[in-house]
This record gives structure tokens, sequence and C-alpha cells, in this order.
């Protein structure tokens, strides 16, 4: 299993923890980091003594997005970002069949969010702060989160997500049902960790199939070859690409 310094995998009985290692940036996601991503979840989906997956970051946010850096340089061909490791990351979610627990302080941006709809389990910093500005980039939602957003949280505040830059606080996004607990930020990561180490003790197929049973995978695969084609469109349209400069002269 390949790895990438700016994602550490580390195994305990029954359990990967796959921890996102780039606080410097505020853990935005690599291209690396997708594969990385990517190779960990192929490993934990294939490797019978894995029983979940707990997924957790370094610093003191979860994930500021995508790498905007990384973005402009995918844009240059349609070709490339279809078969890119984000969008096969994505996919992989839809389709994991394993428990997978995350554990969330500071900042949840973009995929930072709507990964959280993937997992089955979540642990929330009280301060933590989700936000989906999609349209604010140019682009529109991924990883299914067109679904799954307004089913969890209705459609009306999925929206204001989405187009209003609306950002929940980690006890709104429990009290909307995209948490399990809202907690000091300190106690986040040993939270998930215990409910993660708690699964893994459980009946492993029976899990399995649990999980199976609430989830439409097919469905949901569905979905995200919909949302990924019209976020191809978005990101290598003039609108997006102008964003995106702008962008970055800012953060010079």
């Amino acid at each position: 299993m390949q790895t990438s310094r700016q994602l550490r995998v580390e195994s305990a009985p029954g359990l990967l923890a796959i921890t996102l290692a780039r606080p410097e940036k505020k853990n935005a996601l690599t291209g690396a980091m997708y594969e990385a991503l990517l190779q960990a979840f192929e490993h934990a989906s294939l490797e019978a003594s894995i029983r979940v997956v707990l997924l957790e970051a370094e610093g003191a946010d979860f994930c500021a997005g995508n790498d905007i850096a990384d973005f402009l340089a995918m844009a240059r061909s349609r070709e490339s970002l279809a078969s890119s490791a984000a969008f096969r990351f994505l996919r992989m979610l839809a389709s994991f069949d394993k428990p997978l627990v995350a554990a969330v302080r500071g900042r949840a941006v973009g995929i930072g969010t709507t990964m959280l709809l993937h997992c089955d389990l979540a642990y929330i910093a009280e301060d933590a702060r989700l936000s989906a500005p999609f349209v604010d980039l140019a682009l529109v939602p991924e990883a299914a989160s067109s679904l799954l957003l307004p089913a969890r949280i209705g459609h009306a505040r999925a929206f204001a997500m989405f187009a209003l830059g609306e950002t929940l606080d980690g006890r709104e996004a429990v009290g909307h049902g995209l948490g399990n607990a809202a907690l000091p930020a300190d106690q986040v990561s040993a939270s998930a960790r215990l409910a993660a180490l708690t699964l893994a003790a459980k009946p492993a197929q029976a899990l399995q199939a649990t999980k199976r049973l609430m989830r439409e995978h097919g469905r949901l695969l569905a979905v995200i070859e919909t949302e990924s084609q019209a976020f191809i469109d978005r990101l290598m349209s003039p609108e997006a690409q102008a964003v995106f400069q702008a962008f970055m002269q800012r953060g010079r």
C-alpha cells in the first residue's frame, strides 16, 4: 500500500486509522493525497482483518477542501479529470461497505464536509465549522452530496450551504443529523477512536451487511457520475477559472 507524506496510515486490532497530515495547509487535499486515500481505502476493503476505518486529521482543521493550485492544474485536461484519483476516491467512498468513523475539529470545507455524509459515525468539535460553498467557487456539489445533504438536513438548509456558503458549527451539525456528538475539541479524537474500536469488536459480517442495507450504493454511484460530469464542466469553465485565479492572487 503506497502512502503520501501528507497522509498517515496506522493499524490497530481490527482498525485502520487514516490521518490527513498537511496541517500547514489546513489539510487541503492534493492529487497525491487523494491517491493515498484511495489506496488506503482499497487496502481496508480487501483486508479481512480490518473491520473499521477511522478518519481524522492533524492540526487545528479537519480539511479545507481541495487544493486550489491542484485544481487549476487538473482543469487543463477533461480526460485526466475524469480518471483522476479525486473522482475515483469519491466512487470508493460511495461503495465502501465497512464502517467509517470520523473525528472532526476546526474547519471542514467542501469535500471536508461532503466526506462526512459517507461516514457511519462522526464526532465533531463544538466549535467546528462545516461548509460546502461550491457556488462561490463557480462549481457544483460532489460526492453525491446533492442527494445526501438535502436528505439529511433538508433542501432549504442544504441549498443555503451550497449557494449562500452558510456554515454550521459542531452543535448545529449534530443537531441536524450530520454527526453523533458535539464535543470539546480535545475530546473528539478519543471519542471517535473508542467508537471505532467498539465497532471493530462486533461481528464484522453483520456490520457490513447492516451498512449495505442502509445505503443504496448503486444510486449513490449514479449520482456521483452525474455530479462529476457537471463538476468537470464547471471546473473547465471560464467562470470557474476566473474565480480560481482571483483566489490564488489573494493568497500571494
